[in-house]
């Protein structure tokens, strides 16, 4: 009998990834995060408060180009799965497509136009190429942790290493943009200089992922074809539950990030107007994933990635109940800061699942098609965040016109004040319920994955048996207490006892 051409077991039951990789790893999501964190938290404001464009307006422009980024992530998963280089698939995008990124987001906090028709246009083009260049990075880097280690706890700590790394970028913007906003005398040269050092900083950030990244997971198709691609993503429910679940939470975490900035600024400096109540406020909001990150791998562990996502969930929604009722009823500026904590801390650990549940989906449709697609698969899981994004930041800016809020008043009136607080705590916790409800039907638990792997490995020994005339493996054990499903009874393409050519001896003679 030959022997497989490669084999992923021993590489699933043991974690592998060096310190020096991880904090690589986590780089490359803060120079993403530069552009996608400095848009989401700043850009509705520098929209209303610097260009002048109106909030509902504004909202409009986010929510188109936010569709537009959802099917430019279409597109860059399937640039990703056509290429293959020496350097691997993933890792020369973050070469090729990294500056241009953060140059795009340094033109969309420039408008040097005059003219309300012009500024929107400049809004609306500069937006969508920061948001097609932020594909071409992002979803080649997402997809690499599944080329790096096929280990849960390892996939949990490339998650928890990128929320790291985006919660240290909302730190930095929290920290030395987000007091100055307040009183700043020029705010569009505040953004400005911003972004310029930004350029040179997440540069540096990409070209360090690049250098201690590596893909090691073996692949039996290098470049996939279109064909492939929607035949593996149509085959792959637990994608479709994942997608689904994320699209939810996504709209609350957006609905949060994006009116962070008006609620410190405006709701919550009824009770103080210290210039550290912006920077609290993003901190334990959407900078939560900094701290929240690194105990990813112990709730994996404890909880299980499905399991933790759920109960992180529920944690959002009380948060924003909290939130609403400590400014509608209660008026208490502890209770409103322990409603922002407990939603930063739910949304830090449904980022660190979600990451981790989209590379097991990668395996899933390996399982039921013999075809890796993570560019495909994290395109689509992108797609749906995307689209999530855009209906979050929509729905920020149409709270923000059904309180009533008018950017030209510096002190906005108590009616939209409470408004304001209702609608950003008691929105996002419907929606965070929702995404609960949908994530208990998902599939792929952890044993179920290990189950999956040990068919994965027998598949590609069957085929590589057929290629080298050899036997057929019989039924693949894997957990203890059953036995697993057949390499014939869990993959399409091995359903049929396979034909093993004749030896050239066995030949019959002419």
């Amino acid at each position: 009998m030959s022997v497989p051409a490669t084999s992923q077991i021993p590489a699933i039951n043991k974690p592998h990834l060096k310190p020096k990789t991880l904090f690589g790893y986590g780089l490359g999501d803060a120079g993403c995060n530069i552009a996608f964190q400095m848009t989401g938290l700043f850009l509705l404001l520098f929209y209303t408060n610097v260009v002048g464009i109106r909030a509902d307006h504004a909202g409009v422009i986010l929510m188109i180009v936010k569709v537009w980024d959802a099917f430019a992530d279409l597109f860059a998963g399937r640039m990703v799965d056509r290429t293959m280089t020496r350097w691997g698939k993933f890792r020369p995008f973050l070469i090729w497509y990294s500056i241009p990124l953060l140059l795009s987001n340094l033109l969309c906090f420039w408008i040097p136009v005059d003219g309300y028709g012009a500024k929107l246009a400049w809004a609306t083009i500069s937006y969508a190429l920061m948001g097609l260049l932020y594909s071409m990075v992002n979803i080649p880097y997402g997809s690499l942790a599944g080329a790096m280690s096929q280990n849960p706890v390892d996939r949990s700590r490339l998650a928890s290493a990128r929320m790291v790394g985006s919660g240290a970028t909302i730190l930095l913007l929290s920290l030395f943009l987000a007091p100055r906003i307040k009183g700043a005398e020029n705010l569009a040269a505040t953004f400005l200089i911003t972004a310029v050092a930004f350029v040179i900083i997440g540069a540096l950030f990409f070209f360090t992922t690049f250098a201690t990244s590596k893909e090691v997971v073996y692949r039996e198709v290098e470049r996939v074809t279109l064909k492939e691609t929607i035949a593996t993503v149509r085959q792959n429910g637990p994608l479709i539950r994942l997608c689904s679940s994320s699209l939810l939470y996504l709209i609350a975490q957006n609905v949060i990030g994006a009116l962070t900035i008006y609620l410190s600024t405006y709701v919550l400096t009824r009770y103080s107007e210290a210039g550290w109540v912006a920077t609290i406020s993003i901190v334990i909001t959407t900078g939560a994933v900094l701290y929240v990150g690194p105990f990813g791998p112990t709730v994996t562990r404890v909880l299980g990635k499905k399991r933790g996502f759920m109960y992180a969930a529920v944690l959002a929604a009380v948060g924003g109940v909290l939130f609403s009722l400590s400014n509608f009823l209660w008026y208490s500026f502890a209770l409103s800061l322990l409603g922002l904590f407990f939603m930063g801390v739910g949304m830090g650990i449904l980022n660190t699942m979600t990451w981790a549940l989209e590379a097991d989906t990668v395996e899933y449709g390996e399982y039921k098609t013999g075809i890796r697609t993570e560019g495909a698969t994290y395109s689509a899981f992108s797609f749906t965040r995307k689209v999530g994004q855009a209906v979050g930041v929509a729905v920020a800016g149409y709270i923000l016109t059904w309180s009533g809020f008018d950017a030209a008043n510096t002190v906005q009136s108590e009616d939209t004040v409470r408004g304001m607080a209702l609608g950003a705590g008691l929105v996002p916790a419907v929606i965070f319920l929702g995404a609960m409800l949908i994530m208990a039907a998902y599939p792929l638990t952890e044993a179920k994955f290990k189950d999956i792997m040990k068919s994965i490995e027998a598949n590609r020994q069957l085929r590589h048996e057929q290629l080298q005339h050899g036997d057929i493996p019989n039924s693949v054990p894997t957990r203890e207490d059953r036995v697993g499903p057949t390499a014939r009874d869990s993959h399409p393409m091995t359903t049929q006892s396979p034909v093993v050519p004749p030896k050239d001896d066995d030949a019959p003679s002419a």
